[in-house]
């Protein structure tokens, strides 16, 4: 266990780091100039990072007054459970925001965030976010309003995943990851980009019964794929499973 902790902490430390890197090394372009996600943010951004797949982006307990959007690619935040397995929470597709929440409150980081893909974060300072909320009330209700959407989904899951059994979690957790690879307009959201590691994390379940449940998945002709590659093929067939058919 001090192993595990001891791990952590560097890693979080990492994190730290490069978050405060962002804060410091931007050029401060200012946003308007793009017609896709800067329409959101009327204020200049502090800097433009971009991480390698797994990657440690921010970890639990980092208390930096900035917060960042997912311009491109994907993010996890997870916990860890008590048995010392990985928890992946959520992740967050292009468009979604980190930190915004805490931001607001003044908190730490409650969750790690690290990148689930090559990915590209925009970083802003917190204190424009909290003037912007004190100032344009509608601004705010947007903000709060898109977190709270975010609570409530991840609250149905879990009320959803408590009474299913493996297959179906494995095939909802299919089904949403190639919801969110559709934002993305260049990805069909059939080819997924996931480890095992990390897909067992997000169920959450051991990586031997999810080994199980996806060779099953691939003598149906369901899924097929290499190492760290789903590829859907019957979608139909992947809903009914969801659905527990």
């Amino acid at each position: 266990m001090d192993g595990l902790i001891s791990t952590r902490d560097n890693r979080t430390e990492r994190g730290a780091a490069r978050m405060g890197e962002a804060v410091t090394c931007g050029s401060g372009a200012e946003y308007g100039g793009r017609a896709d996600l800067d329409h959101e943010f009327p204020f200049s951004r502090s800097s433009v990072r971009k991480f390698r797949r797994g990657e440690v982006i921010a970890g639990a307990g980092v208390l930096i007054d900035m917060f960042a959007r997912v311009q491109r690619g994907m993010v996890s935040a997870s916990t860890p459970l008590p048995d010392g397995r990985e928890f992946i929470v959520e992740i967050i597709p292009k468009g979604g925001l980190i930190g915004e929440l805490e931001v607001l409150r003044r908190q730490s980081l409650s969750l790690e965030y690290r990148a689930s893909s090559d990915c590209e974060l925009h970083f802003f300072d917190g204190r424009l976010l909290r003037e912007l909320c004190a100032n344009n009330p509608q601004f705010q209700v947007n903000i709060l309003s898109k977190a709270l959407a975010r609570v409530s989904e991840l609250e149905l899951r879990l009320i959803s995943n408590a009474g299913a059994n493996l297959k179906q979690r494995l095939a909802r957790t299919l089904l949403r990851l190639s919801a969110l690879y559709r934002m993305d307009a260049q990805n069909s959201g059939d080819e997924l980009v996931i480890s095992q590691h990390d897909l067992a994390a997000t169920l959450p379940a051991s990586r031997e019964k999810v080994n199980q449940c996806l060779r099953r998945l691939r003598e149906g002709k369901v899924v097929d794929g290499a190492q760290g590659k789903i590829r859907i093929l019957n979608r139909k067939a992947l809903e009914a499973y969801a659905e527990g058919v």
